[in-house]
């Protein structure tokens, strides 16, 4: 399967997805945009700019969900026009498969979404590829019946994203043995962000620990993964939504040098 230009899977590289939880600004967006694509290339890695225009699944009636949907495309748009990066950003409805498709060059399906047949199915149409997050509740294995339900809708390409599962209250892990499961059947990313949260720990929102997120993301590269998908932000703990959980880009910079490294040793052992 291809983002935009970006092959992904088999033996392609390992392709970067990252960029800001959710669109804050244009200004800062477009900010975050250069940041993220100056440091993927210093370490020779594809990139795939995301960011959400609208958080819908919030823990609290008053968070932060974004600028709009429309107005978030918008932005997204002036990312493509001036950094020219493929884009990736997430769909809640099925009405909102079209529209955004005709600026992004991938569609998420968010993990609480993932079994949503007119929404993958709307996604499918539009014919753009598809990353579909794991259920927070579902088995790698039965990811597979999701990957053939959106190749069915004639999606072009399925990208399946490990997020971490539901472990008692308010936590998740991570079972890297799902990582090998999927690969089986699908191209395989690693949400090295989200897999650290505490959903809805927190008084008005999930809590985090993003101490965690480099140490799971170099496990998964060495597991095997074809993408990584990371949140990145220059002030995380001023961040509206899920800073707990983001990195900030010397963070990130660091972490790139230690997968390229990881690689390298993976590659001299074959």
């Amino acid at each position: 399967m291809r983002i935009g230009a970006i092959p992904l899977g088999d033996s392609h590289p390992l392709v970067l997805i990252a960029g800001l939880n959710v669109i804050e600004g244009e200004l800062e967006t477009l900010a975050a945009a250069r940041t993220t694509r100056e440091l993927a290339r210093r370490h020779g890695f594809p990139l795939v700019f995301k960011a959400s225009v609208d958080k819908a699944n919030r823990s609290h009636l008053d968070s932060y969900r974004g600028p709009g949907f429309d107005e978030g495309l918008r932005i997204l748009g002036r990312v493509k026009a001036e950094l020219g990066l493929p884009l990736l950003t997430d769909v809640h409805e099925p009405g909102q498969a079209k529209p955004a498709s005709e600026i992004v060059d991938c569609l998420q399906v968010p993990a609480f979404l993932c079994r949503q047949t007119d929404l993958i199915a709307a996604c499918a149409a539009t014919g753009r590829p598809l990353n579909i997050k794991k259920g927070q509740f579902m088995a790698p294995l039965d990811m597979q019946r999701v990957a053939v339900k959106a190749e069915s809708f004639g999606a072009e390409g399925v990208l399946l994203t490990e997020r971490g599962t539901s472990f008692g209250y308010n936590d998740l892990v991570v079972d890297m043995r799902g990582i090998a499961q999927m690969r089986a059947f699908a191209p395989v990313c690693f949400d090295a962000t989200h897999s650290v949260q505490h959903p809805g720990a927190g008084e008005h929102a999930s809590q985090g620990d993003r101490t965690l997120v480099a140490p799971l993301a170099r496990a998964a590269v060495a597991v095997g993964i074809d993408a990584l998908f990371i949140e990145v932000h220059p002030d995380p703990e001023r961040a509206p939504c899920d800073g707990l959980c983001q990195i900030r880009p010397a963070e990130l910079d660091r972490l790139l040098a230690e997968i390229c490294a990881i690689r390298a040793a993976l590659s001299a052992a074959q």
